[in-house]
């Protein structure tokens, strides 16, 4: 078999546009669009018409589309021979907030390159993927003037909170985003110089939990002792979700899981993975978790239950002697395949209404969720992408699983019924939500390559 490479053409163009590519990309990650905050409400509207015009300026028919939330981007080039097929890109321009702001080496939004490192908020999730696509796009309408194939992009601006709008918008405009197959970019290689295709999604369920008690802080020498202390109450229900073991103590939690098969799990414990290299990634001296299984197998494959945050009673600096009046904590539950969100947010509510202690009043909310995803990787744009990966990176694909969420993806295969193809050039310890976020440079060029490759190999199929 003839071993794949990139086109002559397409590789001259991008290695002769390095530099510029690059500049652009930096202006994008400029623009603060944080999704979650209303004050950055025009940045997210920046953001969506900076990329508007960039995929314009390329020849696509582009426009900013509205929702009840911020704005979708859908641009299209529809101009292929009779009979090409047609795929949809999709992708995200919020990101998440940049806090703790002290905890960046260069600022969040000021794009800086260190040691073959492009840091910025949103440099691979998922900003820097995007623009991989992008680019990879141009490279073939700048060079031949046409695409080998149909192509949709899709930029949505509330995947970071969830995607509420997103949903909606498919299933009205699904006519227009009829396609033969789905793209995405927003998760990560196995390991550097690994290229890797994506088999499944964790999903989530989000949850607030409060709890109040006295109608304001109090004295803690004058009422500690006779009054519930809302703190201490969260503390304990939050203490209740797991056994002594590290497995999920919430009845029913794993009822309904649809266990990966064996075939997989073996996949698995033949990847290059190594415990003490990912405790010193992570920068802790032990691991924890649901006992019986591996680390991968935790982290693709296993639901969690997980305190995200905490707030109560006085947290500055010094002593202060109060009673706190509430408390509240951010819990997410990731979600495998057999579980739901709505049955998920059901179980909460009844365990925390059984564990809560007299004395306080506690309510818990379910802010946003998404399904579990797991794909069957056979058909045309699954091999296509096997071969532009190796041409890019000169090795065989590898089966791989994400631990993280994508809502989108189950909507996509089921509403438009089609393939969805995930692909991804973060790599491990990316600090994709956390300060010091970024993406290796060689795979923003090994992505792009790759990427514009992939239309070629997906007409050969």
């Amino acid at each position: 078999m003839t071993k794949p490479t990139i086109p002559a053409d397409l590789e001259q163009w991008l290695s002769a546009n390095d530099q510029r590519i690059h500049d652009e990309l930096f202006e994008f990650l400029r623009i603060p669009s944080v999704s979650a905050r209303s004050e950055h409400n025009g940045d997210m509207r920046a953001a969506a018409d900076w990329l508007r015009g960039k995929l314009t300026a390329i020849g696509f028919t582009a426009e900013t589309i509205p929702t009840a939330g911020h704005p979708v981007v859908l641009a299209e080039w529809k101009k292929a021979p009779a009979g090409a097929p047609t795929v949809l890109v999709y992708g995200h321009y919020d990101v998440q907030p940049p806090e703790p702001l002290e905890l960046w080496t260069s600022p969040a939004f000021e794009p800086t390159i260190r040691d073959g490192k492009l840091f910025a908020r949103g440099s691979v999730d998922d900003k820097g993927q995007l623009w991989i696509h992008v680019k990879a796009l141009e490279a073939h309408l700048a060079t031949r003037g046409t695409l080998p194939c149909n192509i949709i992009v899709l930029a949505e601006g509330e995947e970071e909170v969830g995607s509420e709008n997103l949903e909606p918008f498919i299933r009205q405009h699904a006519q227009r985003l009829a396609c033969d197959a789905v793209v995405i970019s927003d998760s990560t290689m196995f390991a550097p110089g690994i290229p890797s295709i994506l088999s499944s999604l964790r999903g989530l369920a989000y949850f607030q939990i409060d709890v109040t008690g006295p109608a304001s802080d109090l004295h803690s020498g004058m009422y500690g002792g006779a009054v519930v202390n809302p703190g201490m109450a969260l503390a304990r229900i939050l203490a209740t979700f797991h056994d002594a073991r590290g497995k999920v103590a919430i009845k029913g939690f794993y009822d309904a899981i649809k266990p990966f098969s064996a075939a997989v799990r073996k996949g698995m414990k033949k990847l290059p993975f190594s415990d003490v290299r990912f405790k010193k990634e992570i920068g802790v001296k032990s691991l924890g978790g649901e006992p019986g299984y591996t680390t991968l197998e935790k982290l693709w494959t296993r639901p969690t239950c997980e305190v995200n945050g905490l707030l109560s009673g006085y947290t500055g600096e010094g002593a202060k002697t109060v009673l706190p009046g509430k408390a509240m904590a951010k819990v997410s539950c990731r979600l495998v395949p057999g579980q739901s969100p709505a049955k998920i947010e059901k179980l909460m509510k009844a365990h925390v209404k059984k564990v809560a202690p007299p004395g306080v009043t506690v309510h818990v909310q379910h802010l946003h969720g998404g399904h579990p995803w797991r794909a069957e990787l056979d058909g045309p744009i699954f091999d296509a992408a096997r071969r532009a990966l190796r041409a890019a990176f000169g090795k065989e694909t590898v089966i791989v699983g994400e631990g993280g969420s994508i809502p989108v993806v189950g909507d996509f295969e089921r509403i438009l019924k089609v393939p969805v193809l995930l692909v991804g050039f973060g790599l491990p310890g990316e600090n994709a939500h956390a300060p010091d976020e970024w993406i290796s440079v060689a795979n923003l060029r090994g992505g792009m390559r790759a990427m514009a490759a992939l239309w070629d190999e997906y007409v050969k199929a």
